[in-house]
């Protein structure tokens, strides 16, 4: 059986709002019982992820919880307006129009633009890939992504988000989050990407009070063979840890402590970049 992300041998496409075996999907009520038109419109939009980049019109009703005959006009619609994308095959792929609205984020916008120079630099010394990362619920998400030819063979990617355990960046953000998210995470499974992953929460928890006091993160392997990865805090005007900058390396093409005060030094400039008070 195909994967949903990829074209099926039997191709796809929207010229017709009912296609052969897809079933009548029953579509999610709204609190009084009712979808609401914002509902079915985000449910579409949220049928696509980093597994299902592209889908065809019966994966978007099928993941959507859509008849077949809603998804194709609410495609259609977002298709026109430039939220989603049809490819020659007949399979759909979100827009460019999102990445345009993403990106007028206000923190996100102000973020990026006080960190991208400061990245730059870090970039070209490195010579590594240079990841800004923000939390959302339990992921990480990169902001910004800067690669390099030599850098290490990760899965990341612009917008691209993992979970918060498992990630050089994730662990900063995940030692300076609230104790409630925190404490939720631990109690949770830790999903392992690598034999390398931390997946007992004791480890985790005391890993995060490391982070906490040494100031940066490592890990060896978490996500991906072959790469290991440092980050540091990003503070905005309150002091406040909002975000964090990592860079990851091929395992063994270098020490990684050898980065870290340039690395170090980045965290500080865009710190100040958004009023962070002085380091001590």
């Amino acid at each position: 059986m195909a994967d949903a992300s990829s074209p099926s041998a039997r191709g796809a496409g929207d010229s017709a709002p009912d296609e052969p075996g897809s079933g009548t999907p029953t579509e999610a009520p709204s609190g009084d019982g009712r979808p609401t038109a914002a509902g079915r419109v985000l449910a579409v939009l949220d049928a696509f992820d980093a597994g299902h980049l592209v889908l065809s019109l019966t994966d978007i009703s099928r993941r959507a919880g859509l008849t077949l005959s809603t998804a194709h006009r609410l495609v259609r619609e977002l298709r026109d307006w430039g939220a989603l994308e049809r490819r020659a095959d007949g399979y759909y792929a979100i827009g460019m129009r999102i990445l345009e609205l993403g990106s007028l984020e206000p923190k996100g916008l102000q973020l990026r633009e006080a960190a991208l120079p400061y990245l730059g630099d870090l970039h070209s010394a490195v010579d590594s890939d240079v990841h800004l990362s923000v939390m959302a619920g339990t992921d990480v998400v990169y902001v910004e992504s800067l690669r390099s030819r030599h850098g290490a063979p990760v899965l990341t990617r612009l917008g691209g988000r993992w979970p918060l355990h498992a990630t050089a960046t994730g662990l900063i953000l995940l030692a300076h989050a609230p104790d409630e998210l925190r404490e939720h995470i631990l109690a949770e499974p830790l999903q392992a990407y690598t034999a390398r992953t931390i997946t007992d929460p004791e480890r985790l928890r005391s890993t995060l009070s490391d982070v906490r006091s040494s100031g940066h993160s490592f890990v060896d392997e978490s996500i991906t063979v072959g790469a290991v990865a440092l980050a540091v805090p990003v503070r905005d005007r309150r002091n406040r840890v909002v975000a964090a900058v990592g860079v990851a390396l091929r395992r063994g093409s270098v020490d990684p402590q050898s980065v870290l005060p340039a690395l170090t030094m980045t965290g500080h400039a865009i710190s100040r970049a958004l009023g962070a008070p002085p380091t001590r």
